[in-house]
């Protein structure tokens, strides 16, 4: 909201003013919402915990929001949850070209790399079946 309200021009004052009034009428909740967010981006979007980090950041939410929100899910949670990105995505992969168009995509979506990696074999593996 402040950062909203900066870019309108807002007196510094004012938005103070404004943010309090709404924090106290419990209007602004950032834990919520950043738990929302990152919770709407992950089954929404499939993003992974990197990107919705930055996004929380540039947003301006308090890190310890941010990690919190990001503790909810675990590491085999946002494996699945990358594993489900590649089965919308693709077919198994039939080469490295594939594998790496895969991980690429992963990456890119705010997996880190060791778990992008991972899921990228996970999902080959029916393919070598």
């Amino acid at each position: 909201m402040r950062t909203f309200l900066e870019r309108k021009r807002v007196e510094p004052a004012a938005i103070e003013a404004a943010v309090e009034d709404l924090r106290a009428a419990g209007l602004i909740d950032d834990a919520r919402y950043a738990r929302l967010f990152a919770q709407d981006k992950r089954e929404l979007d499939r993003w992974g915990s990197s990107r919705i980090e930055r996004d929380l950041r540039r947003r301006g939410v308090a890190p310890e929001h941010i990690e919190a929100a990001l503790a909810e899910v675990d590491h085999a949670g946002e494996l699945a949850t990358a594993l489900t990105l590649l089965r919308e995505r693709f077919a198994p992969p039939a080469d490295d070209r594939d594998r790496d168009r895969a991980w690429r995509l992963l990456v890119r979506r705010g997996y880190e790399p060791e778990l992008a990696y991972e899921a990228v074999r996970a999902f080959a593996r029916p393919a070598a079946a």
